[in-house]
């Protein structure tokens, strides 16, 4: 009596099984989506604008840390508002660092000397003296 309990019981027991199974077994593949490409001149608006909008060292810091870990050099202008706001908050080494960050940066040393040529009236308005300046002025 028990045996033909279990063989009539079993077929019912695996459909139980199997619907339990196919329920927790996904159906589809969910895909991410990709977001929008942005473009230099949007990167470049919204980080001035981020910039602009800054209220205190962490959010500067923040901002570059993220301006700074995208695959490319900023703007000129990406660069003067992040050392406008770094000195807004009052922070001279951030304003320094920011120079050390393009320096890292860019390829070669003639990029880097562009970004000085084009940012020297904004450095000698609020007073920024980068460190091989101090060790080649005599």
């Amino acid at each position: 009596m028990l045996s033909a309990f279990r063989t009539a019981a079993r077929p019912a027991i695996s459909r139980a099984v199997a619907r339990r199974t196919a329920a927790a077994v996904p159906t589809g593949v969910r895909f991410m989506s990709v977001p929008a490409q942005e473009t230099f001149e949007e990167f470049t608006k919204r980080y001035v604008s981020f910039f602009q909008e800054a209220e205190d060292l962490f959010e500067v810091q923040r901002g570059l840390n993220n301006c700074f870990a995208h695959d490319l050099v900023p703007a000129p202008e990406v660069i003067e508002a992040a050392v406008r706001a770094s000195r807004r908050v009052d922070s001279y080494s951030t304003a320094t660092r920011i120079f050390e960050g393009i320096k890292a940066k860019v390829e070669n040393e003639k990029q880097y000397q562009a970004y000085l040529d084009e940012l020297a009236p904004l450095r000698k308005e609020l007073g920024i003296t980068l460190k091989e300046e101090l060790f080649t002025s005599s």
